[in-house]
């Protein structure tokens, strides 16, 4: 019988303030991560602090916020009223402090529950925090949590205000860097919840006149715009809709007292479900829902007293009241859409028909589909039971809570070998596994139609569970895993161009990723190095003494799985695949996936050339 565990007074351990968050910093800002993805940690840090300067702004305090990010240390800036000068310490470095608390000086904030800064000053090397307000100033720098220094209360001319300067911990967001695209797309959402505010990242002005209206503008280009974008605004609640002509899923941008609710929540789908209502009531027919909201492209932001949100990143409302004892988050979006949409609807009869004919031509398309999609739903639920092409993690198999999510990743890998490597060295809690047999299909310029009759297909959308949108996506990243050779990258553009024809949101949304495999391996009887670029190998062979062996990597399944591990865990190099803003859909897919064009020949030779120099130095 094993001997038992002493269970005594010595195994009780109070851990300070800083000590529990960086002992547990996902239970403050989420995932880690190094920077790859839009909700990783480092991003969390940097809209902890900015919450902070919006919510002045909101209280009438300071219209712009001043940003740089040059590497890894992080200013921000604001113009407000400044950090009570007494306080400036306890505010960035207690629990339970912050005058947030106070509902009378912040009474719709983003974070109410005073953690944010405590957060970014435990998990940094270095935080400084100065406050200027009442021609007097002070400061405070602490590192990885502890006060340093501290400089008393004195005389100032600067403009009041609070600036705060930090340096996320490499020893905690390891091989981390600030992807400039992701944190520009957070700066936008703030302007366009924030009309009038001007937010300088680096010199480059980010403003909005128009809220949720310039979001849809910025999202989509103007020739795949069914109608005119509608906008509607009233107290605590603004929405923007359209139609597109060529997507075939529903896309909603969801926001509540500023905070960009990811994962939606109450009042998303209090909106979904306004929408259908609303729809079906103005037309005097019962109308599919799904047929409704096909293709919809939307925004709705509202304001609720103090929110509860299920997660501490805000990322999906839990709320299910505008504020104490008053109207249903429910019924404040239904009646707002009931009357203002339709008095809208009334008054533009061109955009009205235009959304009824839209809704004919959806339910056309689904009736065709019908039968497919019943038999297809059937394939796939018969290949999920003898789990063929998916290794689930256990996220998603009830073993894990549900709010991990936001940690699970799903590799798309080509052949057995591939698939066996990663599927035996992975973390069985959040990284799940799908096996391609094959190349894709080129879906280019194909209906929808294809995903349900072609095997491959079907069984990935019925594995990432987005056949009805991207609520219930299964996996926060979706990595594509194939070798670095001609057929692993054309692959590659096979299952981007899938996504791209079917679920563009998957990529605006910061979810596809293309994992980098090293290239070599560079060792001697001391060391080993794992070399993603020529450079990374001249680098190791001049740290290791003598002549080193040297090993290069011509497909994952020459990587054994005791290797794999090393690569997919946490110093996983992920590439995010992102969208050029200026380029539709439509152009990106003709260019690299349409006939032969002579701008598409020029582009692969000239490429080309850069790829047989890069195989000239290793043959060197």
């Amino acid at each position: 019988m094993a001997e038992e565990t002493k269970y005594t007074e010595d195994n009780i351990r109070s851990l300070d303030w800083k000590e529990h968050i960086r002992m547990r910093p996902g239970m403050y800002i989420g995932k880690l991560g190094d920077g790859s993805s839009p909700d990783d940690g480092i991003y969390i840090l940097l809209k902890e602090v900015l919450d902070n300067c919006i919510d002045e702004y909101v209280m009438g305090a300071g219209k712009t916020i001043d940003i740089t990010i040059k590497e890894s240390v992080v200013m921000v800036r604001d113009y407000g009223r400044g950090i009570p000068l007494g306080k400036v310490v306890d505010v960035v470095s207690k629990m339970n402090t912050g005058g947030k608390y106070d509902s009378r000086a912040f009474k719709k904030s983003v974070g109410l529950n005073g953690v944010g800064t405590k957060a970014v000053n435990a998990l940094s090397s270095s935080f400084h925090v100065e406050s200027n307000r009442e021609s007097k100033s002070a400061a405070a720098k602490f590192e990885y949590g502890n006060l340093v220094d501290q400089e008393a209360i004195s005389s100032s001319s600067r403009r009041r205000g609070t600036k705060v300067t930090f340096i996320p911990d490499s020893s905690i967001f390891k091989n981390y860097r600030y992807r400039l695209e992701y944190v520009e797309r957070m700066l936008k959402y703030y302007v366009y919840l924030n009309p009038g505010l001007t937010i300088d990242l680096n010199g480059v002005k980010f403003h909005s006149e128009n809220g949720l209206k310039d979001l849809l503008e910025d999202q989509t280009n103007p020739s795949d715009l069914l109608y005119p974008i509608i906008h509607l605004k009233g107290e605590d609640i603004e929405v923007a809709i359209t139609h597109s002509r060529s997507q075939y899923s529903e896309e909603y941008h969801s926001f509540v007292n500023g905070q960009h609710t990811t994962q939606g929540g109450t009042h998303q789908a209090a909106f979904r479900e306004a929408l259908v209502k609303t729809i079906r009531e103005h037309f005097g027919k019962n109308f599919e829902a799904s047929d409704i909201r096909k293709s919809i492209i939307s925004a709705v932001s509202i304001k609720v007293m103090e929110p509860v949100f299920e997660s501490q990143t805000k990322t999906k409302l839990g709320s299910t009241e505008i504020g104490e004892g008053m109207t249903s988050v429910r019924s404040f979006v239904n009646d707002f859409l009931g009357t203002q949409l339709d008095n809208f609807l009334h008054k533009n009869t061109e955009t009205a028909e235009a959304i009824r004919r839209k809704i004919m031509q959806a339910e056309k398309e689904r009736k065709e589909l019908s039968g497919i999609r019943k038999l297809a739903k059937e394939r796939a639920k018969k290949a999920s039971l003898h789990n063929k092409k998916l290794r689930d993690c256990r996220v998603h198999l009830g073993d894990l809570k549900k709010d991990r999510r936001l940690e699970s990743s799903i590799f798309i890998t080509e052949g057995d070998s591939a698939s066996g490597s990663i599927t035996k060295s992975r973390d069985v809690n959040t990284q799940a596994v799908f096996s391609l047999r094959g190349k894709p299909l080129n879906t280019f310029g194909m209906t929808k139609k294809v995903v349900y009759e072609n095997e491959e297909f079907n069984l990935l959308q019925a594995a990432l569970n987005i056949e009805d949108g991207m609520e219930e996506l299964r996996y926060n990243n979706i990595v594509i895993a194939t070798d670095a050779d001609v057929d692993g990258m054309h692959i590659r553009l096979l299952i981007i161009t899938f996504f791209l024809q079917f679920f563009p949101e998957l990529i605006k949304e910061g979810h596809l990723y293309i994992l980098q495999t090293p290239l070599f391996r560079v060792r001697d009887k001391k060391q080993t190095f794992y070399c993603y670029s020529e450079q990374e190998r001249r680098d190791a062979i001049d740290k290791l003494s003598g002549k080193p062996e040297i090993t290069r990597f011509k497909g994952l399944g020459e990587i054994s799985p005791d290797e794999f591990k090393y690569f997919i865990g946490d110093d996983i190099r992920l590439d995010p695949v992102m969208m050029d803003k200026n380029t539709t859909t439509e152009e990106l897919l003709e260019f690299y996936m349409g006939k032969n064009t002579q701008d598409r020949q020029k582009f692969i030779i000239d490429n080309l050339k850069v790829e047989l120099d890069f195989i000239d130095e290793l043959a060197e």
